[in-house]
């Protein structure tokens, strides 16, 4: 493991220690067929289950978590999205949406992962906060805007308001509290490395989640 430069601010350290995990994860195959239309809505629904298991691990712990001197900070109501995905499966999916959600292997695993790190490790789980939340503030508006239009969605309604954040008026301040609030994260030796690799780790298993919709899913076979 290379040695990791400290000194700068730890918002900075993990930003650029997962741009290559960020990037295969931005720009996996099933991301790009699904959002140029060349897959059915029944590939966004079963995506959006899947993050139903994300999120599950990730907010069943905010009540414990919220007073913890490492996670609590990050402990958002106005971030909660399970609710929204509840609201967004039942339109997508029909009012029997739960009959049909399972998880993948890969999403089975990331959410375990999520719950071993809210139970064990709060470190950990900020990172794992971080990379999704942050990320649905930021490129997932690009997901909602192309849902909506592929798919006759209606603009932040139901269907994509899981990307739709109410309570946070200005998000560009949001993001930037969030950084700050990361660069005070009581973190030093090794425990910098050992939460940059949990960073790394969180990108690699929405890729693997990615890479198992794509076998499920393609141009050739695009569903309903």
């Amino acid at each position: 493991m290379l040695d990791t430069d400290t000194s700068a601010p730890f918002s900075t350290l993990i930003r650029t220690a997962t741009e290559q995990q960020h990037n295969e994860a931005e720009h996996s195959t099933f991301m790009r067929d699904m959002l140029t239309g060349q897959l059915g809505v029944d590939a966004f629904l079963r995506y959006t289950g899947q993050l139903w298991f994300v999120y599950e691990a990730l907010e069943k712990h905010s009540t414990a978590l919220a007073s913890d001197s490492v996670a609590g900070p990050f402990v958002k109501p106005e971030l909660a999205r399970l609710a929204a995905l509840e609201t967004d499966l039942a339109h997508l999916g029909g009012a029997n949406w739960r009959d049909e959600l399972q998880p993948l292997p890969s999403t089975a695993a990331y959410a375990a992962r999520i719950e071993e790190c809210a139970q064990e490790w709060p470190a950990g789980y900020v990172v794992h906060h971080y990379t999704r939340y942050l990320g649905d503030l930021s490129g997932g508006q690009v997901i909602r805007g192309t849902a909506e239009k592929l798919w006759d969605l209606p603009k932040k309604g139901d269907g994509v308001r899981f990307y739709v954040f109410d309570e946070i008026t200005n998000p560009a301040a949001f993001k930037r509290e969030y950084r700050e609030a990361l660069d005070q994260l009581p973190l030093e030796g090794p425990e910098v490395d050992r939460v940059l690799d949990e960073a790394r780790l969180a990108f690699t298993m929405n890729t693997d989640l990615f890479r198992e919709l794509g076998a499920e899913y393609s141009p050739a076979s695009p569903g309903i």
